[in-house]
């Protein structure tokens, strides 16, 4: 609890030097936050009761980036821990791929824009395939390590009691992974935001959050802009303290066992 309020109290004093700061530069770039979160308001929150608030313009931007980087995360984090897994499960297959995988985890994806319009051309299929490639590497990676960190005496311990190798993957491998799989899972997370937004700012895209911050931009419509950055650090923040919930309830037993050895 004083944690929370620490944590709380340091926002507040912050946002009031914002406020303060920007008022006394009175500069027409930089908003004061009062300015912003009113035109967060007026934007996206101002809707009917039946429609949480929403309006118009926050169902037609909001909810398509948060699906789009929902199916993109979806996809991505599945590919990750399916390959992953099968790297990790072989010593030599291992040896054989992780240069090429840290080769390809070194590209920034940005730097194939270009390739996935080759590939797919404007639109959401090719939204999709770059989010899905950006995030699919810190999961892979994570996920391998995982998977080759099983104790040795589990192992024996499967072998003693004859247990196949599907029950050995859900019952030793996978649990042994989860710690690791889920670090790369909450990379995974952060940058699916960053790289949905810049998918949106790419031409052809007609909705979203990053569609609505470049549209906001070319007609100099500053607050808005900002509106648009605030709220990705507010989604930002909510979908990771969501994760962390999830990653307390899933890896309670691991947390215990720490304190148990601490």
């Amino acid at each position: 609890m004083r944690t929370a309020l620490f944590r709380t109290l340091v926002l507040v004093v912050l946002v009031l030097l914002w406020e303060a700061a920007t008022r006394l530069a009175a500069g027409p770039f930089f908003p004061p936050p009062s300015t912003i979160v009113s035109r967060m308001h007026a934007m996206w929150f101002s809707g009917p009761v039946e429609r949480a608030f929403l309006t118009d313009l926050a169902i037609g931007n909001i909810l398509p980036s948060l699906g789009r980087m929902a199916l993109g995360f979806a996809g991505g984090a599945l590919a990750g821990v399916v390959l992953g897994l099968a790297v990790g499960l072989s010593a030599r297959v291992y040896d054989y791929l992780d240069g090429v995988l840290q080769f390809l985890r070194a590209i920034p994806p940005p730097a194939l824009v270009t390739v996935f319009l080759v590939l797919f051309g404007f639109g959401l299929r090719m939204q999709l395939a770059f989010i899905m490639f950006s995030i699919v590497w810190p999961v892979l990676l994570n996920t391998a390590d995982g998977a080759r960190s099983v104790e040795p005496l589990h192992l024996d311990t499967c072998q003693a009691f004859r247990l196949s190798r599907g029950e050995r993957l859900l019952r030793v491998v996978l649990p042994s992974a989860l710690p690791k799989m889920f670090a790369g899972l909450r990379l995974a997370l952060s940058l699916s935001l960053i790289v949905m937004v810049f998918s949106e700012l790419l031409p052809g895209t007609t909705n979203g959050i990053g569609f609505q911050i470049t549209d906001a931009y070319s007609t100099f419509d500053l607050p808005a802009m900002w509106a648009g950055i605030v709220l990705l650090g507010v989604l930002g923040y909510l979908l990771n303290e969501l994760f962390l919930v999830v990653e307390r309830r899933v890896l309670g037993w691991h947390h215990a066992a720490q304190q148990l050895v601490d």
